[in-house]
């Protein structure tokens, strides 16, 4: 009846998981919104959508009006070309503000010839989001968001900077020469020249302006929102939940300003100052969800006849690891760190090197997760060894323990004392059989956070239907692989890859010696199943890694058991010790007669 009872428990508790897994995944790893067939089907409130881990805009009406939005502006107006390898777009020659930028690298999905990814939109345009260069006179006109600039070059690209001028009635002539890298950095030299009778007084700045309707999503392992590193230190404090909190206001940052803006999980827009600036930086809601983030410089007086400059960077593009860490090498305090690593970094990103070294080597990133299964378990095989002597020892020890077991039954602290008493005597040590299941807990865990949050995941196919490793597995059998036309609730949405899972999690623990409890036996005999629908919602190169774990493991149990035969034959008299417990608990119950009146 306690077995019973235990087992029933153990469903419940099962099916609880379930339920609340999956609550846990439409909030973490909520489904894509469908594309919108009209723009009287949108909803009126733009944050009735879940953000997506992609980020972008989610709501029918917004995407239709961007799009109308974006052709109108870029036709209006002149402007500056950029033509760079990793960026293309233009600078609007109205206020100089860097408001067109598309990544060339990265493309809206999994099909190569879709648009590529658009980073910065004009003002206005539901996509909001640009960079501003300019200044805050004292007593002096300066250029503002309406000016109109000259241009001194046709188009910016590598070997091709651009000069924005502009002169006021007063003498004093503002300048911003860009040039741009084969990456994604734009570096920016603003100087005032005082042609004037007097001194003029001015405070350059610098800013970067976007609305949260296009941010991905924000969880307590992922940051979203806005970013800065303060005195070396990256910052992830703010989002724009707590910006929002004081409307108008700005929110000092404190300590010398590295670098500031925002931040999505894949994407960076970012202001970097030259070392040694005395720039301060400051985070600000604008209201109707848009946000800035401000890199200010002291005021300077320029006297006639003299100039005053500065050189800032705009970093405006994807967050891709050995980029960030070489503009890091070339002094940009901890970019790499842009990456949202989290306090594990330390193994995560060894893990995300070798798989990266793994992918150059086969150009398949499902098959370098395959590779990097193969390692992580060839350098695990000793200690599975080892493991599988102890299991012999711990076996050997059973007649003995179950003695113990049948003297102290009553008293149960003499026991456990005199059990340990006889791992000391018999140098056994019970925990050593668990130690490859915990080795590879944080294998599995860098690996999570590498498909979740490297861009060199993003869309990297494996074969047949897996198009993207970082997303789930999208066959369903519920609705025979998208042959049905409906999509099943996530916890329900079990795919090829979480039944293989499943499967091979079975016929591991059918290798492995059977529970002396009838109750722990047919948890365990549930286990794998129940693994199939918590992982199911998973990255599908996340699944593809356990399923290759599994898979060595089988191959590993097999081999082993060959080299200790004895170990085979006492796991199949403990099964059938098992089985036998199980028939005497099952024979009196069925022939109990029932009660009658």
């Amino acid at each position: 009846m306690q077995n019973q009872r235990n087992v029933i428990m153990a469903v419940i508790l099962t099916g609880l998981l379930l339920i609340g897994w999956e609550a846990a995944m439409r909030w973490f790893y909520p489904a894509p919104p469908a594309k919108p067939q009209a723009v009287a089907t949108a909803p009126a409130n733009t944050h009735a959508v879940q953000p997506t881990r992609e980020g972008g805009l989610q709501n029918a009406a917004d995407i239709a009006l961007e799009k109308r939005d974006l052709s109108k502006e870029l036709a209006a107006g002149s402007r500056v070309a950029i033509d760079a390898p990793s960026l293309k777009g233009s600078i609007n020659l109205k206020g100089a503000l860097v408001d067109d930028v598309t990544l060339v690298r990265h493309r809206e999905n999994v099909d190569k010839n879709s648009p590529p990814v658009r980073l910065f939109s004009p003002a206005g345009t539901p996509a909001q989001h640009f960079a501003q260069i300019g200044w805050v006179g004292e007593g002096v006109a300066t250029p503002d968001t309406n000016t109109i600039w000259q241009a001194e070059g046709a188009k910016l690209t590598p070997q091709t900077p651009v000069t924005l001028r502009w002169t006021n009635p007063t003498g004093q002539t503002f300048a911003i020469r860009y040039t741009i890298d084969n990456d994604y950095m734009i570096t920016a030299t603003q100087s005032v020249a005082n042609s004037g009778a007097a001194p003029v007084v001015v405070k350059p700045f610098a800013l970067v302006n976007r609305t949260d309707k296009t941010a991905s999503l924000d969880t307590w392992q992922l940051h979203s929102g806005p970013i800065a590193a303060l005195d070396g230190s990256v910052n992830f404090d703010n989002n724009y939940s707590t910006v929002a909190e004081a409307p108008g206001q700005a929110i000092p940052l404190k300590g010398a300003t590295n670098w500031i803006g925002f931040t999505d999980i894949y994407w960076l827009s970012a202001l970097i100052p030259d070392a040694g600036a005395k720039a301060e930086g400051s985070l600000r809601s604008l209201g109707n969800n848009l946000f800035r983030a401000d890199l200010i410089y002291p005021a300077a007086t320029i006297a006639p006849g003299r100039m005053q400059s500065q050189t800032l960077r705009l970093f405006a593009g994807g967050k891709e690891n050995s980029v960030l860490e070489k503009y890091e090498a070339t002094g940009v305090t901890n970019f790499s760190l842009a990456i949202d690593w989290g306090w594990f970094r330390w193994f995560e990103k060894p893990i995300f090197w070798l798989l990266d070294s793994l992918f150059k080597l086969v150009k398949n990133f499902g098959v370098a997760i395959i590779l990097l299964t193969l390692i992580v378990r060839g350098v695990m095989f000793p200690i599975a060894q080892r493991q599988f002597a102890s299991m012999a020892a711990m076996r050997a020890l059973q007649p003995k323990m179950k003695a113990l077991q049948e003297r102290y039954k009553d008293d149960k602290q003499t026991q456990q004392q005199k059990i340990m008493e006889l791992y000391k005597t018999e140098k056994v040590n019970p925990l050593a059989g668990c130690l490859p299941m915990f080795l590879q807990i944080p294998v599995f865990f860098a690996l999570y956070k590498v498909l979740t949050l490297a861009i060199e995941m993003r869309h990297q196919p494996f074969a047949l239907w897996i198009k993207d490793l970082s997303a789930p597995d999208p066959l369903h059998v519920l609705n025979l692989f998208g042959l049905l036309p409906f999509t099943p609730p996530s916890f329900l949405a079990i795919g090829v890859l979480a039944i293989l899972l499943g499967i091979t999690m079975w016929l591991q623990f059918k290798l492995q010696p059977a529970a002396m409890d009838p109750a722990q036996q047919q948890v365990f005999a549930i286990m794998p199943w129940m693994m199939m629908f918590v992982m199911a919602p998973f990255a599908a190169g996340l699944l593809i890694y356990w399923i290759t774990s599994n898979i060595l493991t089988i191959a590993q149990q097999k081999y082993l058991y060959s080299k200790h035969p004895q170990l085979k034959a006492q796991a199949d008299k403990d099964q059938l010790d098992v089985d036998r417990s199980v028939a005497r608990e099952q024979k009196p119950a069925a022939n109990r007669k029932p009660k009658t009146r």
